[in-house]
């Protein structure tokens, strides 16, 4: 009886959708490959007639979380070893649970007189908690939507099993940057990413993220719920005065605090303190605009060759940029692309609606 010890080296890998149009937000639960192989009459025991049912083996109980398992061999290879062994290098390199949460299989082999029989080993370096937590989705949106849900609780990390995946590490990065400004009000500080793809190829893949605050959670929270208090108060008051564009929102804000380059970026920062920066400024009437239901977009770019944020706004004659950084905030001060492009403002036009 001989045993081999496969090491399985992991890398954090997720199944994405490479293609960049949005597709509709769906989620499923993980399941296995194939329904339980077993033989009859021993649920304990699966069988395998051919090398692809043998993965698939391996496959159902890596999905399972099963520590040891047998699997009856029912093939004419002549090197069983082999076939076995390189089964279980490829469910630790190529299935996408399989190279997130396993460390290794071991094996040993009994020949029995119409087939061989395995005995299968397998340990672990994730948790069945962490494994459990694995959301599958299909399509950026819905992505971008769970980094979103992420953030807003401050989570520490998020697996994520997508399909059709054809990005990689700096695409992740960019979506969680994307899915801070979707939750101004809980944006109070952008974290530190660091992105895994499992494996390191394919389309199926699962994409681990972490997350590294610039505070711990219980200050974050705290910061949360005092920004949220005043963020209600602030809109109880605007709602008596009834309906508000989004250049009297901006007047109403800007009241309770000032543009400072060398301020705080959140929203925080400015109730606090009565001053923020540019991203301080526009994550704070973002905020604000989805309390009041005004559409409203964070937009980062350059100001005079100089990194800046504004918004853009929903208005009557369509959407237009509004920074208010800008001395006054009337209505003169809300642009269209050509004429803040004259200011000297610049921006990836793929990630706002045209204003023109």
């Amino acid at each position: 009886m001989k045993k081999h010890l496969l090491a399985g080296t992991l890398a954090a890998s997720l199944l994405l959708t490479g293609c960049s149009a949005l597709l509709e937000r769906d989620y499923h639960h993980v399941t296995p490959h194939n329904a339980a192989p077993t033989t009859e009459g021993d649920p304990s025991i699966l069988r395998a007639d051919s090398y692809q049912e043998l993965v698939n083996a391996l496959i159902y109980l890596v999905n399972a979380g099963a520590e040891t398992g047998t699997v009856r061999l029912y093939t004419d290879s002549e090197n069983v070893e082999a076939f076995l062994s390189d089964a279980c290098l490829e469910v630790v390199q190529e299935d996408p649970l399989g190279a997130y949460c396993v460390e290794f299989i071991k094996y040993s082999v009994a020949p029995v007189v119409t087939y061989s029989q395995a005995q299968v080993d397998i340990t672990y370096r994730r948790t069945r908690e962490q494994v459990d937590a694995i959301v599958q989705v299909t399509g950026v949106t819905a992505i971008r939507s769970e980094l979103s849900a992420a953030l807003a609780e401050f989570a520490p990390e998020r697996a994520l099993r997508v399909r059709y995946f054809e990005g990689d590490e700096d695409f992740i990065r960019d979506l969680v940057c994307q899915a801070y400004y979707d939750v101004p009000a809980q944006a109070l500080g952008m974290p530190e990413v660091s992105v895994s793809l499992y494996p390191d190829t394919g389309r199926q893949r699962i994409v681990e993220i972490l997350l590294s605050y610039p505070l711990d959670r219980s200050r974050l929270e705290e910061r949360r719920d005092a920004l949220s208090a005043h963020l209600d108060e602030l809109t109880l008051k605007l709602a008596a005065e009834g309906p508000l564009s989004p250049v009297q929102a901006a007047q109403a804000l800007l009241k309770l605090g000032e543009y400072d380059p060398l301020g705080g970026s959140t929203a925080y920062d400015l109730f606090r303190s009565g001053s923020a920066s540019s991203e301080g400024l526009v994550l704070s009437f973002a905020a604000l605009c989805q309390r009041l239901a005004l559409p409203c977009h964070v937009a980062q770019g350059f100001y005079q060759d100089q990194p800046h944020f504004w918004a853009v706004v929903l208005t009557g004659e369509g959407w237009r940029h509004l920074d208010l950084t800008l001395a006054g905030q009337e209505d003169g001060q809300l642009f269209t692309d050509l004429q803040f492009q004259e200011l000297g403002y610049s921006w990836d036009s793929s990630s706002l609606p045209a204003c023109i």
